[in-house]
């Protein structure tokens, strides 16, 4: 019959405990190492994903405020009026569209009318309802815009149309994390995502 050796069966157990032993900490210590750049990987994915579609919901606010624009009136309009009810109601369409879309509006819904525009445009500045410190939601709504065409004569015209323009301030989330790979650095906070639309004034 075979006889085993005890103590050599706990040397070898002994030993292959100390070699798992120095694996995991080696795991341990690689995981250690990557564990942020992976944070940082998935946080800027998301926020440049997040910041991505907010630019599309902002074309769409623009283009509806833009199209309603092209269905309204022209002859409540004067560089020296008060902000007519037709921009007005260009501003309501597209802020109903950013909160159909929960996006934050910035108070835009709230606001009182601005004066009278200049050169046939109007400003919109929101800086409420929990807008990023220090920065505005703008929303700029030019009814007299001359866009270039080509009529059938060959000859250049200019067609009076709408522009409607929106500049969103976009909190980002990245500046949180990548403190973890250099704990001195300052990515910027916010920026302005601006777009807009133009349609040609039917009235």
């Amino acid at each position: 019959m075979r006889m085993f050796d005890c103590d050599k069966i706990r040397e070898s157990f002994r030993s292959h405990c100390s070699r798992l032993r120095g694996a995991e900490a080696s795991q341990m210590m690689e995981f250690a190492v990557a564990l942020p750049l992976l944070v940082v990987l998935v946080i800027g994915i998301f926020d440049f994903g997040t910041a991505f579609n907010l630019k599309q919901e902002l074309n769409n606010a623009v283009r509806e405020g833009a199209r309603f624009a092209s269905t309204q009136p022209t002859n409540d309009l004067c560089p020296t009026c008060s902000t007519p009810p037709s921009v007005d109601a260009i501003r309501f369409v597209v802020d109903s569209y950013l909160q159909a879309s929960a996006i934050n509006d910035c108070g835009l819904s709230t606001l009182s009318e601005p004066g009278a525009g200049s050169g046939l445009i109007w400003t919109y500045t929101a800086t409420g309802n929990g807008c990023p410190s220090g920065h505005a939601l703008t929303l700029t709504i030019a009814r007299g815009v001359a866009l270039a065409a080509t009529n059938y004569g060959n000859a250049n015209v200019n067609i009076m149309s709408t522009q409607v323009t929106i500049s969103y301030p976009y909190q980002w989330r990245f500046n949180r994390v990548i403190t973890l790979l250099a704990p001195g650095a300052n990515y910027a906070g916010v920026s302005q995502i601006k777009t807009d639309a133009s349609a040609v004034n039917m009235n």
